[in-house]
């Protein structure tokens, strides 16, 4: 048997779209003489489609577009993941097409849900019902099994009963979101159950972003001794015909794909056509403008300088350099004369309070909110990019309204220390960021001769225990006991605490971590609950 992995990134709820790239790799298949192509989890509605499952008329359109699909197959055989309404239920399916017409249809049994399976984006028991039945089917004279993501997971899954029924190829059609580490994880799991059942086994994964997911791909095949005979390569949108095996990439160009990714689909997705970036010679701002030009091209990126009677000559300049670098235009906004008017009307009313020297501080970054908002405004086709980091993220050290004020947070589930990784990858042939911001001691700049080491322990210590406190739920005392610092512990574990209603008011962001604020993690904001 000749088969082909349709690798692809559809858009979540352009049927019509989606049906297009179907047609299309259907017929480049037949062409190439391949007599089984496999798309991805729900390819008709685009993964995943959440509340739009519930409007029947969705669902009622996802099903003639299959019907019209089906009716394409002469002469090769699809698997099309859509969603199935049958008996006042529906089913995450995917449809066996062959000879112009549906032959079989199987349904997803294991359906991922939070927080249970360790799939935290997900809750598919909101909309679908389990399936039941595990049929083989015959295609080219060979029995095979299909099943849908999750569902191989589980060593004793459907998968395991269709090769005892025969099957000796299972293909399995997936939307599987990237996070570090995953990759790993995933192949060798693979591996493992194509060895343990003797089969053939074919996984083929969605690539691109939707919303804060970013699919990676990494489309396999492996033969039943557990060997790998092709990989597509990852963050492609591709056909995989030709059985090769693209390399994998390291952990710091995987995470950078990652979120060229997750931004170039997020902007483009949604119409935009321009971004702009507060470009303040800090290393957030520079790696956020890096992956947007990765990502959209310089044409489509606007950085925005804008300068305080705090911001240091050196920041300017290397804000500047950086631009140039990337070939971006930039706009030399100054806000000194704003910022001190603001500060001369509101001092009768905020001086001499306890947060006076915060609320005077949060000012200057608000006025930057302010201007970077009103450009945007003036070109309903441009979007604003936040540039703060998982750790500021999550310990509160942003501005509502201010740095955080935008439409897209390219670094929202990147740590500090990872956004320097990061930033070093990126410098790999040749300085595109400046080297200076690289190697400066990081200040927001809101005050004379402020670090971000006045409020903050070093990142290296402040990523770890937000790695063992976020990402691997330990609690305090478990931290200590790794040899941190008590009070330094109980500090950053308090400013996590106190600042969920921050993080409720971020844009959403590309989740590359195993745990994401947002989807993955879900605490309530009125909350009284200290670990002591």
């Amino acid at each position: 048997m000749r088969l082909a992995l349709a690798q692809r990134n559809p858009t979540v709820g352009d049927l019509e779209g989606n049906a297009q790239i179907v047609a299309d790799d259907i017929e480049r298949a037949r062409d190439a003489g391949v007599d089984l192509v496999a798309f991805t989890e729900l390819c008709v509605t685009g993964y995943p489609p959440e509340d739009l499952v519930l409007k029947p008329s969705f669902v009622r359109a996802n099903e003639e577009v299959l019907a019209k699909l089906a009716q394409q197959t002469e002469g090769i055989t699809a698997v099309i993941g859509f969603v199935h309404a049958q008996d006042g239920a529906l089913f995450n399916a995917a449809a066996i097409c062959t000879h112009g017409e549906i032959r079989g249809i199987y349904h997803k049994q294991h359906l991922p849900q939070v927080p249970s399976d360790g799939a935290g984006v997900f809750d598919e028991d909101r909309y679908f019902k389990r399936g039941t039945e595990t049929p083989t089917f015959d295609i080219a004279g060979t029995k095979v099994g299909v099943t849908i993501c999750e569902d191989i997971w589980h060593a004793d899954g459907p998968a395991r009963r269709q090769a005892r029924d025969g099957a000796t190829i299972i293909v399995n059609i997936n939307g599987s979101p990237y996070r570090t580490g995953i990759v790993d994880i995933r192949e060798r799991m693979l591996a493992e159950r194509a060895g343990d059942y003797g089969v053939t086994l074919a996984y083929v994964n969605t690539v691109g972003g939707q919303d804060e997911l970013v699919f990676d791909g990494g489309s396999l095949i492996i033969d039943g001794r557990g060997t790998l005979i092709a990989r597509a390569p990852a963050f492609e949108d591709i056909l995989l015909i030709d059985h090769t095996i693209a390399p994998r990439l390291d952990v710091e160009e995987e995470a950078y794909k990652a979120l060229v990714t997750g931004t170039r689909d997020y902007v483009t997705k949604n119409g935009f056509r321009e971004v702009f970036i507060q470009l303040s010679g800090g290393i957030d701002s520079a790696l956020t403008a890096a992956i947007a030009v990765d990502a959209l091209g310089a044409d489509a990126v606007t950085g925005v300088v804008m300068s305080s009677k705090h911001s240091s000559e050196h920041s300017r300049k290397d804000a500047f350099d950086l631009a140039r670098n990337l070939n971006v235009k930039t706009f030399d906004i100054p806000i000194t004369g704003p910022h001190e008017a603001i500060e001369a009307t509101l001092r009768p009313y905020i001086e001499n309070r306890p947060g006076t020297d915060l609320a005077e501080q949060n000012i200057q970054a608000r006025t930057r909110g302010l201007y970077n908002m009103a450009l945007t405004n003036a070109r309903p086709w441009s979007i604003a990019l936040t540039t703060g980091n998982k750790s500021e993220v999550a310990t509160g050290y942003a501005t509502l309204y201010g740095d955080m004020a935008g439409g897209f947070a390219v670094l929202k589930d990147v740590p500090k220390t990872l956004v320097y990784k990061l930033s070093r990858w990126r410098n790999r042939d040749g300085n595109v960021i400046p080297q200076a911001i690289i190697d400066k001691p990081p200040s927001a700049e809101l005050k004379p001769g402020q670090l971000d080491s006045d409020a903050l322990p070093p990142y290296e210590i402040l990523d770890a225990i937000l790695e063992a406190y976020v990402e691997q739920d330990r609690s305090i005392r478990e931290i200590i006991a790794m040899g941190l610092d008590e009070d330094t512990v109980r500090m950053v574990i308090r400013m996590v605490d106190t600042n969920e209603y921050k993080r409720r008011q971020t844009p959403p962001g590309p989740k590359i971590t195993s745990k994401a604020f947002g989807r993955d993690r879900r605490l309530p904001i009125t909350n009284r609950y200290r670990e002591s």
